[in-house]
C-alpha cells in the first residue's frame, strides 16, 4: 500500500551506475542503511514525524533507503506487508532499522525481534490490544478518510504480536514524553529497561515538536551525519 517517492513510499539513495547498484544487480549484499517508518493508529504515510525523518534522511551525504508505507488497518495484514517488503529489499538485517510511533512502535518491536534489527520507538504502545478497545466499531482514518470497523479480531491479531520481554536491549532506542495524554510513558520505560532511553518532559502523544530529535533517531539507525 505504499507509493513511490520520498513522501509516501520508498526513498532510495541515488544509485545510477554506482558500484552499489551494480553489486545489487548480481546479488551482492548492499551495506546501505535501510529505515522503515511505521505510523500509528489511524495515521498513514502522511505522518508528520515520518515525513520529517524522510526529509532529513534524504539530505544526508549518505542517505539511507527510506520506506514509509501506509499500513493496512488490520494488524496481521500490516505485518505481512512489512515483512514481505523487508524480505525483498533488506538483505542485510544488520543495516535495518525500524522506527515506530505509537502502534507503529508496537509493530517495530515485534519486527526487530524477528529480524534482529534495530528499533527506535516513539511514544510506543505496549498493550494496544487493551488500549484500543474503546475504539471498537466504526473508525475513519484521519489522513486518508478511509472508513473501516475495528473488531475483536483486531485485538486478537495485536495480542499475537506481543513481545513480553525484549532481547538485546542495546538494539532499542526509546523516546517518550511525560506529557503523553494517550499512553503512560512509565510503562514504556519499564518495558524497554536496559535500552537507550530519552525521557523528555511535557509534550504530547503526537510529539509535535519532533524536528529537533530527528538527528538522534538517524544516528541510532546507523546513518552518518
Amino acid at each position: 500500500m505504499s507509493a513511490a517517492g520520498p513522501s509516501q513510499g520508498d526513498h532510495c539513495a541515488p544509485s545510477g551506475g554506482s558500484a552499489a547498484a551494480r553489486a545489487a544487480s548480481v546479488g551482492v549484499v548492499q551495506t546501505a542503511v535501510v529505515i522503515i517508518y511505521l505510523h500509528g493508529f489511524n495515521s498513514s504515510s502522511q505522518s508528520a514525524k515520518g515525513q520529517q525523518i524522510a526529509r532529513v534522511a534524504a539530505a544526508l551525504a549518505e542517505p539511507p533507503r527510506f520506506h514509509l508505507p501506509s499500513l493496512p488497518h488490520r494488524p496481521a495484514q500490516a505485518i505481512r506487508e512489512v515483512c514481505a517488503w523487508i524480505d525483498g529489499n533488506a538483505p542485510d538485517k544488520r543495516q535495518l532499522a525500524l522506527v515506530g510511533s505509537s502502534l507503529g512502535g508496537y509493530y517495530a518491536t515485534w519486527l526487530a525481534e524477528r529480524y534482529g534489527a534495530r528499533a527506535i520507538l516513539i511514544n510506543p504502545a505496549i498493550r494496544p490490544f487493551d488500549d484500543l478497545r474503546p475504539f471498537l466499531g466504526r473508525q475513519r482514518n484521519l489522513h486518508t478518510g478511509e472508513e473501516y470497523d475495528v473488531t475483536p479480531e483486531h485485538f486478537d491479531e495485536l495480542a499475537a504480536l506481543r513481545v513480553s520481554r525484549i532481547t538485546r536491549p542495546e538494539r532499542y532506542f526509546l523516546l517518550v514524553r511525560t506529557g503523553d495524554e494517550v499512553l503512560d510513558w512509565r510503562i514504556a520505560v519499564g518495558h524497554y529497561a536496559g535500552a537507550s532511553q530519552y525521557v523528555a518532559g511535557g509534550g504530547d502523544h503526537g510529539w509535535t515538536d519532533f524536528a529537533g530529535d530527528v538527528p538522534s533517531v538517524l544516528r541510532f539507525a546507523g546513518c552518518r551525519a
